[in-house]
């Protein structure tokens, strides 16, 4: 992949290229994890990733079989407060659609309990971080999949918001998201900068402008997905065509064509 000072950028010529190169990405990932450290930390986030994590994934990582499955630790990079079961669960949705189809442990899948108040779920969800990352003092996860909304938050870390400053707690509350559901639950910057990869994805012509800012511009206040820079890690992206229409920093494009 070509390297640019935003990190490595991978554009695709569709969605459907990018989310079986994304899926191979992560098979390989957790079976080269199952080689040393035999345990394999993936953090999710939602929105479109969801069905092509769904569609992709499960084909991806079936030569492994079970046995692979036993070594992942499966969290969510953050989280709406609403039941399981409703249609703005991130963790509701990959159960629906991913889990069913890619049975990992239910041990080793780590959620919030929405039935807490939004600061008492934050502080459950990074003891429970804590203790399926023993020995870390921020949880490192060997692959991060975040994505990038049009303003240029990641996670549930909006711009100029006050969380962008955070810097002691791993897991914090939001009461204000400026996207709905308002409460919610997010990995702080501390945890995505301590990863060991991180991957954004990003597709459709909507992201454009967006993604030009926080790859190309250097901005005095720069947009929260452009404060994600690995400390040791590696930052990459992976686009469709329509996604990095206007960029002009070096990209490598990748086509089954």
């Amino acid at each position: 992949m070509a390297l640019s000072s935003p990190g490595f950028i991978s554009v695709f010529s569709s969605p459907q290229e990018l989310g079986a190169s994304l899926a191979q990405l992560v098979a390989q990932r957790a079976a080269w994890c199952r080689r040393a450290p035999n345990r394999f930390a993936l953090g999710l986030s939602g929105g479109s990733l969801v069905s092509m994590l769904a569609r992709e994934l499960p084909a991806a990582v079936d030569p492994a079989g079970p046995a692979g499955l036993a070594h992942w630790t499966l969290g969510f990079c953050d989280e709406r407060l609403v039941p399981f079961e409703h249609a703005e669960s991130t963790y509701g949705l990959y159960r629906t659609h991913l889990l069913s189809k890619l049975p990992i442990p239910d041990s080793q899948v780590i959620t919030i309990n929405p039935q807490l108040p939004v600061e008492e779920a934050a502080e459950d969800y990074a003891k429970k971080l804590r203790q399926a990352f023993q020995g870390d003092s921020i949880p490192v996860f060997d692959l991060l999949i975040l994505g990038v909304g049009p303003d240029g938050h990641t996670c549930s870390l909006f711009p100029d918001h006050p969380l962008l400053q955070e810097r002691e707690k791993i897991v914090a509350p939001i009461s204000d998201s400026p996207k709905p559901p308002p409460q919610r639950v997010t990995l702080t910057l501390p945890v995505l900068n301590a990863a060991r990869t991180v991957i954004f994805v990003a597709t459709g012509e909507g992201k454009a402008a967006v993604l030009k800012r926080i790859l190309e511009d250097k901005e005095a206040s720069p947009l929260p997905a452009a404060l994600v820079q690995p400390h040791t890690g590696k930052l990459c992206w992976f686009l469709d065509e329509a996604a990095a229409r206007l960029l002009t920093v070096p990209f490598e494009k990748h086509s089954t064509l």
